[in-house]
């Protein structure tokens, strides 16, 4: 560790802190146990964000390990053993135990209902503590608990500051222990954390019982600090003290329970002195924090200095080697041609609705098995099947010769079953390099160890490097997933799979979302994995299916209609009629040149110029020009990363441009909300769809619906299909059908503007063409800025193209000139980079 790196160490910083505090109370000649108790609350906040800040889990009872132990310690001392630091330390295993109980009982639920559940068990305590009057001293307390190792307050203190600075070592240390960082995995995705391998319930466990034993700590130097023990600690207003603490500080802030402490017990300190309902001048204050800087005191802190990011563990990853071992699949135990998997009449229902009805399938090793049908087939409920996300029905799943119908998800990845999610599923609050290597920990042992560093295990760091150059993704290994554009999300969604060490993956359209260059790049590499173990494949890119797999099973309908080699089933009339036939419908002809000549001519709805935008300090987009006229289609096109969706939310207001300026008929849009730029009517189709999942297709729209809107009537004559599902919740739909809502809910408000992110993004042929019928029935009608990695689909139905390289424009003109011309096609859009250039043709 370096002199700065030491500087910076969590431990020193709050050493530094309390030693400051304690020369200010002595120079002021002040009682020092206030800052006695700053450091136990410190210790008490630091507790519970271990649950909070890094498990994802909020408990609004912690008080029930501090209150406990504080009397555990009473009961020790003033029963058989008499010295204070003995009685100190069996209260904390006390603490511990008392959690690993509690434990077993409420992670059995999550959400509210474990915050509820601590908060009641903290509530029995109190009630125990306060009406047990023979054993507790009821109101009254336990008093008379006298400290045998320290004859002052002054050397009663240093033993505490000290116990907390080595206890917050501790933390930070576990932090960043392999342990810890599973931790942070299950915070983000729970799913996928499981999908990788971890037992997430043993690993929340574990963070519980830790919270248990450093809060039990804490409550029991509490109990020494007064000499004695009172109940008020675990009621029911007091419950919460640790929690406010900590979100006041900060809760994604490692020393956020340093800062809450400092200014919760001098707040109530001082204001109580004034008036006994110091609350009513406290409470507007935490109100104001909660309005202003939902990261706490140090997130405001960092917004002041322009250096917003989480602190909860170190920014740095280990150095990138000077060569990159090439990636190899470590599948073990492959024998070509060996039966992997086989499912028995596999069916599943929701209710009256049959999406997976006996499906017989047999999967096998070095076998590159594709499974294709339209949207709402039943693929992904069957991926969800066989990898434990969701039981079947009915039917066996057997694995490698063991019937795996019931086993939990955890269970199946260890078994080597591993998968990739149709939605992206990564961990968006990591690094890119962590994503990958937390995947890689899982194939091995001792991701429970506590102390060790987890980026010290010299060959996950290689595997993981390896894996990140294998997907293109080595350059930006340090990034924030949550800054990544979406093609390399998904690259990323890749890499995480790669890392599990499968007999079968479980491949769920891997090449949504890609473009074209890196869908080569992806699919070689899914072709490597099938020399070498089982890989079973959903994608909608046909050609590519039909050129790559050895055997291809088609869903229609939740049912199995076609099963064989990919010529057998291209020729297959019932998949022709179901699928492929679909694929194959003529084109769609460019808009007529009178009509463009009419947009050309029209009033601009859209002008931006000169706009540049990104992340983080990093810059995506560079000086862009944009003009879109009304009733204009506009295709925005370029390869993943260049900056598409980034111009989207800049126009949308979902990301401040950095400069530039932005009007919409006339009127700046730059310093405008969402909402406002929503209403003055440019509408966002989002990529992903971002519907809510438990309201229904009508519930949906109505909830968009503004005067001038097309109504209800309108969107089910634009997409026939929803009036058939206007019932069904968003949750149940196909992803076409989720695509036709998102689209239409856009329409439910008087838009003049719709801008539309992947519009076709991991759709059947069939409901691509649905899609784009409706968006030729909307040309002229509103003006439209769509987004597609695939250039051959939008490109006949718009009226003029813009093209990003690099996060500048390319090209710009008419849509016919590079629909015909192949070669600046793929000079832009190929595998091939290309410069940005002066924009070509008229806007």
């Amino acid at each position: 560790m370096n002199k700065l790196a030491a500087l910076r160490h969590p431990a020193f910083v709050t050493a530094i802190v309390l030693a400051a505090l304690t020369a200010v109370w002595s120079l002021l000649g002040a009682p020092i146990s206030l800052i006695t108790q700053i450091a136990i609350y410190t210790l008490y906040g630091a507790g519970v964000n271990l649950l909070v800040g890094y498990t994802g889990l909020v408990p609004f009872g912690a008080s029930v390990f501090f209150g406990c132990a504080s009397y555990a310690v009473a009961f020790f001392m003033l029963g058989r053993y008499g010295n204070d630091l003995v009685s100190l330390l069996l209260a904390t295993v006390f603490s511990a135990l008392l959690a690993l109980v509690i434990g077993a009982i409420i992670l059995r639920r999550r959400g509210l209902y474990f915050s509820l559940l601590t908060l009641a068990f903290s509530q029995i305590a109190f009630e125990i503590a306060f009406k047990w009057t023979a054993v507790t001293g009821g109101e009254n307390g336990l008093q008379g608990v006298y400290r045998t190792s320290f004859s002052s307050p002054w050397s009663f203190h240093a033993f505490v500051v000290a116990a907390v600075v080595v206890c917050i070592w501790l933390m930070w240390r576990i932090a960043h222990s392999p342990f810890g960082r599973v931790l942070q995995a299950v915070r983000d995705n729970e799913q996928r954390a499981s999908s990788l391998g971890y037992n997430v319930h043993r690993f929340r466990h574990g963070a519980l019982i830790l919270t248990g034993t450093f809060v039990g700590f804490g409550g029991g130097l509490l109990t020494l600090m007064l000499e004695g023990v009172y109940a008020n600690n675990l009621s029911w207003q007091h419950a919460g003290d640790s929690l406010l603490m900590t979100v006041l500080g900060g809760v994604h802030h490692v020393l956020g329970p340093l800062w809450g402490a400092i200014a919760f017990i001098l707040l109530e300190d001082r204001l109580s002195a004034v008036t006994e309902n110091w609350w009513l001048i406290f409470a507007p204050i935490l109100m104001l924090f909660a309005l202003t800087s939902p990261e706490g005191m140090q997130g405001l802190w960092q917004r002041l200095y322009g250096r917003q990011r989480w602190t909860l563990v170190r920014p740095d990853i280990p150095p990138r080697p000077d060569v990159i071992a090439p990636f190899t699949s470590s599948a073990a135990g492959f024998v070509r041609g060996k039966l992997l998997l086989q499912t028995f009449a596999l069916s599943k229902n929701f209710g009256s609705l049959v999406t997976a009805k006996s499906i017989d399938l047999e999967v096998r090793s070095g076998v590159l098995h594709s499974i294709i049908g339209p949207n709402g087939a039943g693929k992904t409920t069957f991926f969800n099947m066989l990898s434990g996300a969701l039981k079947p029905s009915g039917g066996r799943i057997v694995f490698d010769g063991t019937d795996v119908t019931r086993a939990p998800m955890h269970i199946r990845a260890r078994f080597g079953i591993g998968r990739s999610f149709q939605i992206l599923s990564i961990f968006p609050n990591l690094t890119v390099f962590e994503n990958v290597r937390v995947a890689v920990q899982a194939q091995g042992a001792g991701s429970g160890r506590l102390l060790a560093d987890a980026y010290a295990v010299d060959t996950d760091n290689a595997r993981t490097w390896s894996i990140l150059n294998a997907v293109g993704l080595a350059d930006v290994a340090a990034e924030q997933c949550v800054n990544l554009p979406h093609g390399a999300k998904r690259l990323l969604e890749i890499g995480i799979t790669l890392a599990i060490d499968s007999k079968l993956l479980l491949l769920d359209e891997p090449l949504a979302g890609l473009a074209e260059a890196d869908r080569v790049v992806v699919a070689e590499l899914i072709r490597k994995l099938a020399q070498c173990q089982g890989v079973l494949l959903i994608e909608h890119d046909i050609d590519r299916v039909l050129a790559i797999s050895d055997r291809i099973s088609v869903l229609h309908q939740g049912r199995m209609i076609a099963d064989g080699k990919p010529s057998e089933v291209a020729a297959n009339p019932d998949v022709i009629a179901a699928y492929l036939g679909a694929a194959k419908d003529g084109a769609q002809a460019p808009p007529p040149a009178i009509e463009r000549v009419a947009h050309a001519q029209a009033a601009a709805v859209l002008v931006a110029s000169r706009v540049s935008a990104g992340y983080g300090g990093s810059t995506v987009l560079e000086s862009v020009d944009l003009i879109v006229h009304a009733g204009e289609a506009v295709a925005l096109l370029g390869r993943n990363g260049v900056g598409k969706t980034t111009l989207l939310r800049s126009l949308s207001g979902t990301l401040t441009a950095s400069s530039g300026d932005i009007l919409f008929e006339g009127k700046p849009l730059t310093h405008l909300k969402p909402y406002e730029i929503n209403r003055l009517g440019v509408s966002l189709v989002p990529e992903g769809r971002r519907l809510f999942p438990n309201l229904t297709v009508t519930e949906n729209l109505q909830l968009a619906a503004r005067p001038g809107g097309i109504g209800l009537d309108g969107a089910f004559e634009l997409f026939p299909r929803l009036r058939e599902r206007r019932g069904a919740k968003a949750e149940s739909l196909s992803g076409g059908e989720r695509q036709m809502v998102a689209i239409a809910r856009a329409l439910m408000v008087p838009s003049k503007l719709i801008l539309l992110d992947e519009p076709f993004e991991g759709l059947a042929p069939a409901v691509v063409k649905e899609v784009m019928d409706a968006l030729i029935k909307l040309r002229g009608k509103v003006a439209m800025v769509i987004v597609e990695h695939h250039a051959e689909l939008v490109l006949p139905i718009v009226d003029r193209a813009y093209v990003l390289v690099n996060g500048q424009i390319a090209f710009t003109g008419d849509a016919v000139i590079l629909e015909q011309d192949h070669e600046l096609q793929a000079r832009l859009l190929g595998v091939v980079q290309a410069e940005p250039a002066e924009a070509r043709g008229a806007a």
